[in-house]
């Protein structure tokens, strides 16, 4: 039985390695713009409710756009209470193509993001735009980022463009647990098959998607995903099903201030979707638990505890992933040692989901931003 178990480790690796789109190739990336033949019409809408932190600098990081077009930028404040909307005034103020709207009560059975979305979306300056920005309120754009996505969106024809934004990986929690969040990200939605459009797979990163107004009127708006709470993916479902062509892939100047100072908050960060994730299943979530103990533990124990092929196998594997994880170290510029980390990174995620879960059934599942969403909201 244990060499059994050895056995399926290590198909399994050969399969993510050989089979599974690439994703620990940690890419693609956008590359150099081309010329946009036709002038456009861009408004970036932005949801914002206690950002004070961020969204000085990401609104002046929009405004300072290199963009040979009309750009313009909507915040919705969802009712903040620590000044976020003040402050988006009074760079308002000195720049007309800033508009702030104060957002309107949380409406019964949507999320709090999608419904604030769903009123920046229904303002002039989004209903007249051929892109519709979605942003978060932590992103820093570099200033060429509008017209990079744009290049792409109108030389391949797509419907949506997306990047996995760079996340702050400093303090010692982020250093340990952000780069294992790509990989992880990226082997769910492998980035080659999302941008296949022949392949169902779809994804997309919420920090910063480049929309096209017809896709968007195709699915109407976020009407749909009313109730999402991992709203990127469920667009990006939503967009591909219409036969339009999406991509993701990995920003190189866009990057996101938001802080995870220590190892609880970033048990927050996964808890609040990872089992959203699994349809609220429980038979998935105990399918996810055997998978991450077969896939990452199985190989460490193996490799401390046994002897002969079954450590042969052990070793190789825990090799294996070690290797695998090397291109998003690299792109966060984190040692290669932390590669051996990763059985122990991938524990700390499965347990997580398991809070995720113990959560929901509490009612507490889906929190954010001082707001609980039940699980079918």
């Amino acid at each position: 039985m244990i060499f059994a178990f050895a056995v399926v480790s290590f198909g399994i690796w050969l399969w993510l390695l050989a089979g599974h789109g690439g994703f620990w190739r940690s890419g693609p990336v956008l590359g150099v713009a081309t010329p946009v033949v036709r002038r456009l019409k861009v408004t970036a809408v932005v949801p914002a409710r206690n950002e004070a932190e961020h969204v000085v600098e990401m609104l002046r990081s929009l405004l300072a756009q290199r963009f040979d077009g009309d750009l313009r930028v909507v915040l919705v404040d969802d009712n903040s209470t620590d000044g976020t909307g003040e402050l988006a005034r009074e760079l308002a103020a000195g720049d007309a193509r800033l508009r702030v709207v104060s957002g309107e009560p949380l409406k019964a059975g949507w999320s709090g993001k999608m419904w604030t979305v769903s009123q920046g979306l229904r303002q002039a300056e989004a209903l007249e735009a051929d892109y519709v920005l979605l942003a978060d309120a932590d992103i820093v754009h570099g200033p060429g980022h509008v017209e990079l996505l744009l290049s792409k969106a109108e030389r391949e024809g797509l419907g949506l463009v997306s990047e996995m934004v760079r996340l702050r990986c400093e303090g010692f929690a982020e250093r340990a647990t952000i780069p294992a969040f790509v990989f992880f990200f990226q082997m769910l939605y492998p980035f080659r098959w999302v941008n296949d459009k022949s392949r169902a797979t779809a994804a997309a990163a919420g920090g910063t998607m480049l929309v096209s107004r017809e896709a968007l009127d195709r699915v109407g708006g976020v009407d749909r995903i009313r109730g999402a709470l991992i709203d990127d993916v469920a667009l990006a479902r939503e967009i591909k099903r219409e036969g339009y062509g999406i991509w993701l892939g990995h920003a190189e100047e866009t990057w996101s201030g938001r802080r995870y100072a220590d190892f609880g908050e970033v048990w927050e960060m996964i808890a609040r979707t990872a089992y959203v994730q699994l349809g609220y299943s429980p038979w998935m979530l105990l399918g996810t638990c055997v998978g991450m103990m077969v896939i990452y533990v199985e190989p460490v124990l193996a490799s401390l505890f046994r002897s002969g092929a079954v450590r042969g196998l052990g070793v190789i594997c825990w090799m294996m992933m070690a290797a695998a994880f090397q291109p998003t170290l690299r792109r966060y510029r984190r040692s290669p040692l932390w590669g051996l980390a990763l059985p122990a990174i991938a524990l700390f995620y499965t347990a997580a989901t398991v809070g995720s879960a113990v959560r929901s059934y509490r009612g507490q599942g889906g929190r954010w931003k001082d707001r609980v969403y039940p699980a079918g909201i």
